[in-house]
């Protein structure tokens, strides 16, 4: 009698990889550009590693001494301090009154999959969860597929060009009372000093938990506590709240998945309590964290003279960055393109919207062989001396084409473009 198969009805899922890459990679096209990579790049098109990280690794692959047991469950003590003190600081009042920690996680990814495990079974009222970030994040996804109900919002507004602070706020204040609140990058939401006061708050009096995400500090605005002061506002009015700190883009690591949960408490006696659940939680999801990755950053972070020359890649990083901006941006003057394009150099960070439409978006992709996302956000740092002509004078093209093809139109027919986009 035949053995029925367990895998009989599974069907072939979706691959994970994006369309977009997908259909960058299946494109013949000789001089095609993919300007939507999640990494750091270089000026020849590679990612980007800290040449103080590669000097690191070198040294610890060659020491003799090292022992490769299995790290504690809540991973590398060592690591976890010197990350903590990177990210808020060492005289932080959160550290210094030690109501500040956290937990080894892999990677980002790691990191909110731990703490969405312990808001489900210890913060079981809360089931729906705001995302509000400059782009859209993945980790919707899994809150979603933790049973949470989730609403996501980007602080990018395409017809002002600019992040709007007034959308962090609106969006806070619908938020009913007792929600999960997760803040991404809104470095750029310039927010006044009592715009922050009623942000703050609004989150007090609705009970709203902050989950915040720190992907990649330094490279923002090469100004490591600038690109985390809003931890420090929160920090300062005694709330608590966990923060996914990911340390693998800052230091070029993207194969080691380096990441912490951090977990501000209240007091000591609590923050012990949270712990020690977290602790419990990742012994099932994952029972010991990587250590590579963890090592090299420590290494580098508890040496002065490492720190300084990560500390001036950063840098470097941000510089060659806004140079970049700079360069798109009086390229597209020069060629006339219409419209304003000041709105690129007022954005920090390795990524920017372009402020194009979807139309404009398409024609790249379709007519110049050059991938972005619908959205029309790209990562500045794929842009070189080799590929800026080429996309400046696409972008300025596709601007002409759509303009003019809008002034055919009827009226009616401009009024539903302007409605869809």
């Amino acid at each position: 009698m035949p053995t029925l198969s367990v895998f009989m009805d599974v069907p072939l899922a979706h691959k994970l990889e994006g369309s977009l890459l997908k259909t960058y990679k299946q494109d013949d096209y000789p001089n095609k550009i993919f300007l939507a990579y999640r990494v750091c790049m270089t000026n020849e098109g590679h990612p980007w590693v800290s040449l103080v990280v590669q000097k690191t690794r070198l040294q610890i692959s060659q020491d003799p001494s090292l022992n490769y047991e299995y790290l504690p469950t809540m991973g590398l003590k060592s690591f976890i301090q010197a990350s903590l003190a990177l990210l808020f600081g060492k005289h932080s009042q959160a550290i210094v009154e030690n109501r500040v920690g956290g937990v080894h996680t892999v990677g980002d990814s790691g990191a909110f999959q731990l703490g969405i495990q312990f808001l489900r079974a210890w913060h079981k009222d809360a089931r729906i969860v705001y995302i509000i970030s400059s782009q859209k994040e993945l980790h919707g996804l899994v809150f979603q597929d933790m049973g949470f109900t989730v609403y996501e919002y980007s602080v990018w507004d395409p017809k002002k060009l600019c992040m709007d602070p007034d959308i962090l706020l609106n969006v806070v204040e619908q938020i009913p009372h007792g929600c999960v609140l997760v803040m991404g990058n809104i470095i750029d939401c310039k927010l006044t000093p009592s715009g922050w006061a009623k942000l703050m708050s609004m989150i007090k009096s609705k009970q709203i938990f902050p989950f915040f995400d720190i992907p990649c500090q330094g490279l923002y605005t090469s100004d490591l506590e600038e690109d985390t002061r809003i931890l420090q506002y929160f920090v300062s009015q005694g709330f608590e709240f966990f923060c996914s700190q990911s340390l693998s883009k800052n230091f070029g690591i993207y194969d080691e998945g380096v990441g912490i949960l951090v977990v501000v408490a209240v007091n000591n006696q609590q923050l012990l309590c949270v712990l020690s659940q977290l602790e419990g939680l990742a012994q099932a999801l994952w029972l010991n964290p990587p250590n590579t990755g963890a090592r090299i950053i420590t290494s580098i972070l508890c040496n002065p003279a490492l720190l300084g020359e990560w500390k001036q890649s950063l840098k470097e990083v941000v510089e060659n960055i806004m140079l970049t901006k700079e360069k798109v941006k009086e390229k597209l003057r020069l060629l006339g393109t219409p419209g304003s394009w000041g709105h690129i150099t007022e954005q920090s960070g390795t990524h920017g919207y372009l402020g194009l439409n979807s139309q404009q978006v398409e024609y790249l992709v379709r007519k110049k062989h050059i991938y972005i996302p619908k959205n029309g956000q790209i990562n500045f740092s794929c842009i070189n001396a080799n590929n800026i002509n080429y996309i400046t004078e696409g972008i300025n093209e596709a601007v002409l084409l759509t303009e003019s093809s809008e002034m055919c139109l009827p009226k009616e027919k401009k009024t539903l473009i302007g409605i869809k986009l």
